[in-house]
């Protein structure tokens, strides 16, 4: 019976052994095919909404807010267009 249980026992850690090994295998190509992709996949930058010459800076403003909001323009971006438009 103990050589059994400790057949079982060898079993068991090689096995949790072999999953852990797995596991930390799997994350680490998942992260390095993640990163080539972000590399040969570079995301283009949204291009700015044009205003129309005829709206006022306050419009303009208002524009820029809602498309920031929406994700469309990043925090770079938007500060860059509302110094352009203050002047």
């Amino acid at each position: 019976m103990p050589g059994l249980l400790r057949g079982m026992a060898r079993v068991a850690v090689v096995s949790g052994t072999a999953t852990a090994v797995s596991n930390r295998v799997s994350r680490r190509q998942g992260e390095r095919w993640a990163t080539q992709e972000q590399a040969a996949y570079p995301e283009a930058p949204a291009p700015a909404a044009p205003a129309p010459s005829g709206e006022s800076r306050v419009d303009q403003l208002k524009s820029l807010g809602e498309l920031k909001a929406q994700g469309v323009l990043t925090d770079a971006e938007f500060e860059a267009e509302k110094a352009r438009i203050l002047g």
